[in-house]
């Protein structure tokens, strides 16, 4: 197999590239089980309060709080928080705080101003049993057998705030308190006694008068948006990574193929004696295609199981519970298996292609030697024989795949019993309270990506061992003695023109397609004129057009600009000098003027009037109750397919381009829209160059030059007139929309 290394070796960059983006795989859909486990236990368990650290407490809480805490730890306390007291904010600042904190016009407040982890860490330890103390108080919980000297059944006199009590006791008395309080603790993990406090913390958000439905809400919502992020990123990963790998095996296949032939082509008798031919076509074809196989499989899996392998168990050390025991559980049973069931089937795996080459020889010399077993009335012999290497291959392919069929029920019992041995252990540290729920859920999830990557090694495993043999016969043989980006230095448009657009022998074909979509095209569009496009479906005119704002560059001939090679000058530029109008009319979330200054930020309202005026648009908005204030949904879907194409018009038209491409751009008009705006056009758009990609004849009759093209050829060049005489594929057309009296007209 390592002889075979070699011929990878033009694919080191995408096999890099493959790599890199199995860590970005592994990296996401290691990273989801954490954000689950924030959902469940943050935003769900704990109100969308992440721990016991408060964002904002109000100045009398704290000094509650005080009470409980050392001196040190109070002071780190308020290293960390900032007070914020109407007095001493101005005007502005109050009323912005006002909003966000309700309460400040009654009483003063602590803002948290560090979002260091460990500072966070070290506040939730020193405030999470303080908290708890003054929660239960407040809740009427106070015990007067907590000041020592008092008897438990002692009853306090009626509104007696026990703070005051606790604050003004002798400081060896509250430290004895305090001690006692610890030592009740002291039987709770922290990790409880933090999720505890966060009844407080959302207590005291609400009495600040911070809406805490709001802020649950929000922490599902965009946890879950981050899930769903992460991963759609895996899924592209994923994707490219297939991709990539199918075109390193094709390659690398290809490579190989080419120097067996080779080498094949050169050997004398004495290779040919050791090599049977029966035994060269099986090298030449099936071995290689194992090789094949497994490259997709390597790159898409072998690299992949580890990286996840690792990241898995990474991932479960750093979780804070103790059922790591439980995935060397299942890894052991899967490898115990995986070996049990290998050592039957290895042998078998390597008997498979010299049955292979077995029924190669029984087939080969069936056919060269029909004429001979004809005349000796041989068939029913030749056919036993045949069917006898065919039982032998079909029988070892059996066993074979019998093994991979019960291989696939034993992992997944495995890997469900993994799962209820997980559940099992988590519910009894839940109900201990030393786990919470998200995390058992969380760890669930690590444990099935690393036995899943087991799983999949141990599949490959399974294609390995014929791979390896496939591999090995290869070698007996052989060894036998960028998108589209700008340049560094580009050039600027021609001054003296404005708007020249010029093909010049362009051909095109989309990346990884082998046939043209156009072929030689050459034609020019000048400034002050209309260019039409027309030809039937699928024959290349989105596609022509496309190529002017480089959203496709050619493969073959130039566009130029003003003189200029298009992919000689920087995109920006390019594209600043044209008004583009698709065939679907898309329009963004906002106001209709927003819209029409989508490209040139500054336009006069006169401007945005004048190019509705021309695109046929200013009726229905000022039909409008709000004008060119009316809010327009996402995706424009609260106007209709008409009123889209015409704002789309109408925004190209305010950005005042000296090239205006429409692609289809008027076929969601009816008729007379459509003959209105193209006569508007024309009277008002003098100066540009108009390029119109159009299915109705009666949109381009008028057209200086019009273009037909017919399976990316052009088949006509010329106006209307001189078409319907000289064009047979643009009289065709023309014929199927309009009558003689109506083209003749």
């Amino acid at each position: 197999m390592t002889k075979l290394a070699k011929y990878l070796k033009p694919f080191i960059g995408s096999i890099i590239a493959v790599i890199a983006l199995l860590f970005i795989q592994a990296i996401s859909e290691l990273s989801l089980p954490d954000y689950m486990s924030n959902i469940v236990n943050v935003g769900i368990q704990q109100g969308g309060i992440e721990n016991a650290t408060p964002d904002v407490i109000r100045k009398t809480q704290l000094e509650k709080l005080s009470i409980f805490i050392g001196e040190d730890d109070l002071n780190f306390i308020e290293e960390n928080y900032s007070l914020i007291d109407r007095s001493e904010l101005s005007n502005e600042e109050f009323d912005e705080y006002i909003k966000k904190y309700p309460i400040l016009d009654k009483e003063a407040l602590y803002e948290l101003n560090t979002k260091d982890e460990d500072k966070i860490s070290k506040l939730n330890s020193i405030l999470a049993k303080p908290e708890l103390v003054v929660y239960g108080i407040e809740k009427g919980e106070f015990d007067a057998s907590m000041l020592g000297n008092m008897q438990s059944n002692m009853q306090l006199p009626a509104n007696t705030d026990p703070f005051m009590i606790l604050k003004n006791i002798p400081k060896e008395q509250l430290n004895n308190i305090v001690d006692a309080i610890n030592e009740k603790f002291s039987e709770m993990p922290d990790s409880m006694v933090e999720q505890a406090a966060v009844s407080y913390v959302k207590n005291e958000y609400s009495e600040i008068g911070i809406n805490t439905d709001k802020l649950q809400t929000n922490a599902i919502i965009i946890s879950g948006l981050k899930m769903l992020g992460i991963a759609l990123l895996s899924m592209v990963a994923s994707v490219i990574v297939g991709l990539i790998s199918a075109r390193i095996a094709a390659g690398l296949g290809k490579s190989l193929r080419g120097d067996v032939f080779k080498k094949v082509t050169s050997f004398s008798n004495s290779e040919f004696d050791k090599f049977s031919t029966a035994s060269l076509i099986t090298r030449s074809t099936n071995d290689i295609q194992q090789i094949q196989m497994l490259m997709v499989m390597l790159f898409r899996i072998v690299f992949y199981a580890p990286i996840l392998g690792v990241g898995g168990v990474l991932k479960v050390l750093r979780t804070d519970t103790n059922m790591t025991w439980t995935i060397a559980v299942g890894v052991v049973s899967i490898s115990v298996l995986v070996g049990v069931l290998f050592g039957f089937a290895m042998p078998k795996f390597k008997a498979i292609q010299k049955l292979v080459d077995k029924l190669n020889l029984v087939t080969r010399e069936s056919l060269t030697g029909m004429l001979v077993i004809r005349a000796f009335s041989t068939q029913k012999h030749e056919e036993m024989k045949f069917d006898e290497a065919n039982k032998n291959l079909t029988n070892t392919n059996l066993f074979v795949s019998r093994i991979m069929v019960a291989m696939m029920p034993a992992m997944m019992l495995i890997m469900n019993g993994l799962t209820l041995l997980i559940v099992w252990v988590g519910a009894h540290q839940v109900d201990l309270g030393t786990m919470q729920v998200g995390d058992m859920m969380a760890f669930m999830q690590y444990a099935m990506q690393i036995i899943m990557s087991f799983l999949m090694i141990s599949m490959i495993s399974i294609m390995l061992p014929r791979a390896s043999v496939s591999a090995q016969r290869i070698s007996e043989v052989l060894y036998t003695d960028l998108s589209i980006k700008d340049k560094k230095e580009t050039k600027d448009f021609n001054k003296s023109e404005k708007g020249c657009v010029e093909y010049k022998n362009v051909s095109f074909k989309y990346p990884g397609a082998e046939d043209y979509v156009l072929n030689n095209i050459s034609f020019t569009a000048k400034p002050g004129e209309t260019t039409a496009i027309i030809g039937s479906t699928g024959s290349g005119k989105s596609t022509l057009i496309n190529l002017i704002p480089r959203f496709y560059d050619v493969s073959e001939g130039k566009i130029t600009v003003d003189g200029i090679d298009i992919r000689d000058v920087e995109q920006k530029a390019l594209r600043n000098k044209i008004g583009y109008i698709p065939q679907k009319g898309i329009l963004f979330s906002g106001t209709i003027e927003s819209n029409l200054k989508y490209g040139s930020k500054d336009a006069t309202n006169e401007e945005l009037e004048k190019s509705a005026e021309i695109a046929q648009a200013l009726e229905f908005i000022n039909n409008k109750p709000e004008k060119y204030e009316t809010e327009i949904s996402q995706g424009g879907t609260n106007v209709s397919g008409g009123q889209k194409q015409r704002l789309s018009i109408a925004r190209a038209l305010v950005k005042k381009p000296q090239i205006y491409i429409f692609d289809d751009s008027f076929s969601a008009l009816d008729f007379k829209t459509d003959s209105a705006l193209r006569r508007s056009l024309k009277e008002n758009i003098k100066d540009a160059t108009m390029i119109i990609v159009a299915q109705r004849i009666s949109t381009i009759k008028d057209a200086n030059q019009i273009i037909v093209l017919d399976e990316g050829n052009i088949v006509g060049i010329g106006t209307h007139k001189e078409l319907l005489e000289n064009c047979e594929v643009y009289k065709q057309i023309a014929l199927s929309q309009l009558s003689k009296e109506e083209l003749m007209s």
